[in-house]
């Protein structure tokens, strides 16, 4: 896999094969465990530790191989600095959907538009996958949500007590889907 360039100020998107990945499951286990002891809604609860982030990022790898799911990372001069992942829908009748997930960006690397870039790039490698549409969902209220409504994704909904919080606390979780393109009016498999 080739190197992206850096970007003036030091960063690097790019993707992460499941090789690379599971030799850096450290990096991805700190970065995830960052993210929940900042209180970032990405599934888990407190207490969260590097060793349950490393587990979680374990259990990514054979999706990852299969090219189910792809992992990009941001990296800057002290390591991997933020992920974001694309799940692509494996339904017959959902060949242009994925999700995007575990948009994660390091406490030490906030503030600097690096969420913007990482999903301005999961948009980038959807479309290079002919996926389309793209879904997700985050706690109402963190700054994920304002992220995702400044990058222009259109709100569907919110549903009370959909998950906990971090702290333990039932919350409300507001969904968003970014059309990217055209919706193609015909199924590629279906009849002429």
């Amino acid at each position: 896999m080739s190197a992206a360039p850096l970007m003036a100020d030091g960063i690097r998107i790019r993707l992460l094969d499941a090789a690379e990945a599971g030799m850096r499951l450290d990096e991805l286990a700190a970065i995830l465990a960052d993210a929940v002891a900042s209180e970032a809604s990405v599934n888990f609860l407190a207490g969260f530790s590097a060793a349950d982030g490393r587990a979680f990022w374990q259990d990514q790898l054979p999706s990852l191989a299969a090219g189910s799911r792809l992992l990009l990372v941001a990296e800057d001069e002290a390591g991997l600095a933020g992920t974001v992942m694309l799940m692509l829908a494996h339904q017959p009748n959902a060949p242009h959907r994925a999700e995007i997930g575990k948009m994660l960006v390091h406490s030490r690397a906030r503030r600097r538009g690096l969420g913007r870039r990482l999903l301005q790039a999961a948009e980038a490698a959807a479309l290079g996958t002919g996926r389309t549409l793209l879904m997700l969902d985050t706690e109402t209220g963190s700054a994920g949500e304002q992220l995702y409504r400044n990058c222009g994704w259109i709100e569907i909904g919110q549903v009370p007590g959909h998950s906990y919080t971090v702290d333990g606390r039932i919350g409300r979780t507001t969904f968003f889907y970014r059309q990217l393109a055209a919706l193609i009016p015909l199924c590629p498999s279906a009849p002429a």
